[in-house]
């Protein structure tokens, strides 16, 4: 389809449309919905070449008016998904300091042994 590369072609087969026809049915918000909740990070110019596709016009050519529509049902529809959760990737690093009172020594890669 027009307006639809590599990349969002990709990201529309993995949330379930396949066709033009799937697109159609679903329509340019819905569609960036989906992908925006399956974790991928569209921005508006998905939303814009969607409307696109389905309208067969280059993206850029999708009148202001309706650019103004889709954005305010997108922002809409991401309004009402959940908060995002915020965990940290990983623990919070800590850094343990040991006391030098007994030093263990330094290891050495051939150690001598007593034959």
């Amino acid at each position: 389809m027009r307006n639809i590369g590599p990349k969002s072609a990709a990201w529309l087969r993995q949330v379930g449309l396949r066709t033009p026809e799937d697109l159609a049915a679903a329509g340019p918000v819905e569609a960036f919905m989906r992908v925006k909740r399956a974790g991928f990070k569209p921005s508006l110019n998905l939303l814009y070449s969607l409307e696109g596709a389905l309208c067969d016009c280059h993206w850029q050519e999708v009148p202001d008016e309706r650019r103004t529509q889709l954005v305010e049902q997108a922002e809409a529809a991401i309004a009402l998904l959940p908060p995002p959760r915020n965990r940290p990737a990983a623990a919070p690093v800590t850094t343990t300091m040991m006391q030098e009172d007994d030093p263990m020594p330094s290891p050495r890669l051939f150690d001598e042994t007593d034959d």
